[in-house]
């Protein structure tokens, strides 16, 4: 679809053929609000296909990472249901790293969009600022780029190894 638009745009195919009009007319009901909301921003109507191929390919990523989540979870729970107290504990403090890692994450990206003072970022925030703000005090920033998150992500990848290590070791 935004193959087709870009080369109608750019003249390599004919906007009035069969297939430009097949795909216009499928692509319409999706891209007008999507073109009004890209004017509406200041940017060009015309990159409306460009960002709706951008966010088909950020939703399928997401829809990936959740399967693999989802799967990962059930292998989990039945790991765990076959070992003793201490495999649901390591099953715990597995689940928290992931969270804590995917909370960190969503940081991040809201960082990068100029969401971070969101009201939704609340509880994003909330569970993170207890790694962040004291490794803030010692990690040092990189010109203007902050790289705590990603020391907040490694110490949390140590600390739940050295548990699970501990918890079945």
């Amino acid at each position: 679809m935004a193959g087709t638009h870009w080369a109608v745009r750019t003249r390599r195919l004919n906007a009035f053929g069969a297939w430009p009009r097949l795909v216009r007319r499928a692509s319409d009901p999706a891209l007008r609000p999507l073109e009004r909301r890209v004017a509406r921003l200041g940017g060009n109507p015309q990159d409306a296909p460009f960002w709706l191929m951008g966010a088909v390919v950020v939703g399928g990523l997401v829809l990936l990472g959740l399967f693999r989540w989802t799967v990962g979870f059930i292998e989990s729970v039945r790991f765990v249901s076959g070992g003793g107290p201490r495999y649901v504990v390591a099953a715990i403090v597995r689940t928290v790293a992931s969270v804590l890692q995917i909370a960190l994450l969503v940081r991040v990206i809201a960082s990068w969009l100029g969401l971070s003072y969101a009201r939704w970022m609340r509880p994003v925030n909330a569970a993170t600022n207890w790694i962040i703000n004291p490794l803030r005090r010692v990690v040092p920033t990189i010109g203007p780029i902050d790289i705590t998150p990603l020391v907040a992500w490694f110490v949390l990848i140590i600390v739940e190894r050295l548990l699970i290590g501990l918890l079945l070791g």
